[in-house]
């Protein structure tokens, strides 16, 4: 089932930060939102996952989605090693989750704390984290901050491995990313938030 946005809008005091938006995404595949920072990117992303709610205005067909996500900031549990971070959403399978880290190129970084991980480091984390984790939809917000683009390329097939089976929504500043991923591209501007097909 697509997910459908009809007409939202969202505002935080006097900012509108998105007004009166309608855009339809398809059941699977990937779907790139590209623009400059402070636009309604990541709110579009918040309101997507249920942890906010639009002011006016429908989102039909995430209902019954099971949803994972790649924040901006780095969210994982601190007391945890790597692996364990990852386990955390299989049910505590550290052997799904060691395939899992290997799939992003940290095997030998398994048992290291988030202290001990460099910036880029704890993004594979949190990607393998989010791909490990069963669902039909995956939000990701600038999931390749601090990597090079060689490392980038490596990961690009997983979210396209992704995409055959559930919807990923990525969010990034970098047109050259959109452009090898992305079935669907917009273009983001605002506030509020436009979204311009490209």
């Amino acid at each position: 089932m697509s997910i459908r946005i009809e007409k939202i809008s969202k505002a935080y005091g006097e900012l509108k930060v998105i007004d009166d938006l309608t855009v339809q995404f398809p059941p699977n595949g990937l779907v790139g939102l590209s623009g400059p920072s402070g636009c309604g990117k990541t709110t579009l992303l918040r309101l997507l996952a249920g942890l906010e709610q639009p002011d006016r205005g429908l989102i039909k067909g995430i209902e019954q989605r099971t949803i994972s996500m790649v924040f901006q900031e780095d969210r994982l549990l601190p007391w945890l090693s790597a692996v364990d971070n990852v386990a955390a959403v299989l049910s505590s399978k550290r052997g799904k989750a060691l395939n899992w880290l290997e799939r992003v190129y940290l095997s030998e970084f398994a048992e290291y704390y988030p202290a001990q991980l460099s910036g880029g480091m704890k993004r594979r984390v949190a990607l393998a984290r989010a791909l490990a984790r069963p669902g039909d939809l995956l939000l990701l917000d600038e999931p390749f901050t601090g990597m090079d683009i060689d490392l980038k390329k490596k990961l690009f097939s997983l979210l396209q491995e992704a995409a055959i089976r559930r919807l990923v929504v990525l969010v990034t500043h970098d047109l050259a990313d959109i452009g090898a991923l992305a079935g669907q591209a917009y273009r983001a501007e605002g506030p509020p938030l436009r979204l311009r097909e490209v």
